[in-house]
């Protein structure tokens, strides 16, 4: 058992693994049991702890099948992965969103309405062109993204293959507008789906000051995370730039959009994986209720109180 090397998650487990098990015939439920309370001890994180225990249980599947062990031990039933509860999204309030807005770099600051105001991930952003707005109807076709590939910029389709078409609301089409006139779109080409793919020659909104279309590492790193610092916001990947995401279902899911709809806005493949993400989002059933009242009675006649009404 080398635990010297990267293993499935690419960690080298020898400062949290190899202490407790240094023999894997000697392995009992017992020692995973007490392992797992050490690493808990010491303060990683669950996600991590996970990590670990599916590593090291992979470990000991593999042993079996050589026949280097009778079982594993991790199989028995009361031996349980560490829980881990994905933390919530946060998504950003308005002024903290417009604050942003302005420190981002002119070139640049429509990405953020088109995060926020779109749902759109990073790469479709970058992958926007005035072909993609419909002339009839204020629809926006998001049907590519802009991808690193080996170091290799391409164009591909959305993830998972979901073209769709998302509202584009007069705000974010004013700024499109805007942002044309100051920096016209240019005609950039990239192979479409592979790095050896056909090329494809697309009008961007959003490319550099030499033409060529942004790159995720280009763009994190000298566009998103000075605007990041220069706000004050904390520099995690909280605050990446799929907190636009986040924050474009927040605000739809507080005027009271379905989450089917939502989850077709952002391409989702299943309105219960959205439900999953944004449920702590969604309005508080009591907020709705009063609401709800409230708009049914605004027209009824104002009956004073009294003997004559009881």
């Amino acid at each position: 058992m080398d635990l010297g090397r990267p293993i499935a998650s690419g960690r080298t487990p020898r400062l949290h693994v190899y202490p407790a098990f240094q023999a894997l015939t000697a392995i009992q439920p017992a020692t995973i049991r007490a392992w797992a309370h050490q690493l808990q001890t010491k303060g990683l994180a669950a996600s991590y702890r996970r990590v670990l225990f599916n590593d090291v249980s992979m470990i000991f599947n593999a042993a079996v099948d050589d026949r280097k062990v009778v079982s594993n031990p991790f199989a028995v039933k009361t031996i349980r992965p560490p829980k881990y509860q994905a933390p919530k999204v946060v998504p950003w309030p308005n002024d903290l969103r417009a604050r942003f807005r302005a420190a981002v770099a002119d070139r640049y600051r429509v990405t953020v309405d088109l995060g926020a105001g779109c749902g759109l991930r990073q790469g479709e952003i970058f992958g926007v062109s005035p072909d993609d707005i419909d002339p009839a109807r204020p629809v926006l076709h998001v049907t590519r993204q802009v991808k690193l590939v080996r170091g290799r910029l391409i164009f591909a389709p959305p993830r998972g293959g979901k073209v769709r078409d998302v509202p584009l609301p007069e705000s974010v089409s004013r700024r499109l507008a805007e942002h044309a006139k100051q920096y016209p779109p240019v005609d950039v080409t990239l192979p479409w789906g592979t790095s050896t793919g056909e090329p494809r020659t697309v009008s961007l909104y959003l490319t550099t000051p030499a033409g060529t279309a942004l790159s995720r590492t280009g763009f994190n790193s000298g566009v998103w995370k000075p605007a990041i610092r220069a706000t004050g916001v904390p520099d995690n990947r909280h605050n990446g730039m799929h907190v636009l995401r986040h924050t474009y279902a927040s605000v739809l899911l507080d005027a009271g959009e379905s989450v089917k709809a939502l989850s077709a806005y952002l391409g989702h493949s299943d309105p219960g994986f959205t439900l999953r993400i944004y449920t702590h989002l969604l309005p508080a059933s009591e907020d709705r209720t009063r609401r709800a009242i409230d708009h049914a009675f605004a027209d009824d006649p104002q009956t004073p109180d009294g003997l004559e009404t009881a």
